[in-house]
């Protein structure tokens, strides 16, 4: 199947303008993430797909590709499908703009989950180690079902491990410290999401014709929409950790993850 590396961008931000020009080691951020998707086996082309001419100039200006699209769209996810609707491949996949971290092994791991015919979208998953992640609402929860599909997302700590939470919550809450025996004795091991997708480029499409569904809009979390409309989502396990730059301290964060792995 073919596939293609879709990766929106866009200048606004709330919290960072202009953060996919943020300079990263001197090299922008979009930067980091288009060559970093380059490197992927599976992955047949690489697209930043921006509503901002300045973004699209400087894409074009390191030698990449980039395609203008509607100021209109409220998520990365509408940007691409824009892309893809006039695009034939068979695999969507939609790396953000804001992840200079981004690790080809990762695109070609959601691409191979969808060598298995049942499943809709692929995306992936990483074991949570600190007790920290656990109950942080910005640390998205993923739960699969035997075969690795997904069952819910959530920003809630799920599953809710009863008797090794219990009363004390607030404390695993705010502790940094790695999970304790009593929890890893139980046998249950909890995920965090890691927004990378591959679509069926069909299914994409669809999508983005459907309304936010109520549980996506309550959790603000967008594959809810899919779930509740009966898509099947495999997840699997990645070994690797992306950062996403959403304000200027996350530029240091990365920076020092980037001087460790050197």
């Amino acid at each position: 199947m073919s596939a293609i590396v879709l990766i929106p961008a866009r200048y606004s931000s709330t919290r960072f303008p202009g953060k996919p020009l943020a300079l990263l080691r001197g090299i922008p951020v979009i930067e980091h993430v288009y060559r970093n998707s380059l490197h992927s086996r599976l992955a047949d082309d690489v697209i930043v797909a921006t509503d901002s001419e300045t973004i699209f100039e400087k894409v074009l200006s390191f030698g990449g590709k980039a395609v203008m699209t509607s100021s209109e769209h409220h998520s990365g996810t509408d940007r691409i499908a824009e892309v893809a609707a006039s695009r034939e491949y068979d695999i969507i996949v939609n790396v953000q703009g804001d992840e200079p971290l981004i690790r080809p092994e990762m695109i070609d791991e959601v691409i191979s989950l969808l060598d298995d015919r049942e499943a809709s979208i692929g995306t992936l998953a990483k074991r949570i180690g600190v007790r920290s992640e656990i109950f942080d609402p910005n640390t998205v929860k993923a739960v699969c079902d035997e075969r690795g599909y997904a069952l819910y997302f959530s920003r809630a700590p799920i599953p809710f491990h009863r008797d090794a939470f219990g009363a004390e919550t607030r404390r695993y809450g705010s502790a940094e410290a790695a999970l304790d025996d009593q929890f890893l004795s139980s046998g249950l091991f909890m995920y965090k999401h890691v927004g990378i997708y591959s679509y069926r480029r069909d299914v994409l499409l669809e999508l983005t014709r459907l309304k936010p569904s109520l549980l996506e809009t309550i959790e603000k979390l967008e594959q809810l929409r899919a779930l509740e409309h009966g898509y099947r989502i495999k997840v699997k396990e990645t070994l690797f950790e992306t950062v996403g730059v959403d304000t200027p301290e996350d530029l240091e964060r990365i920076e020092k993850c980037l001087s460790s792995s050197l």
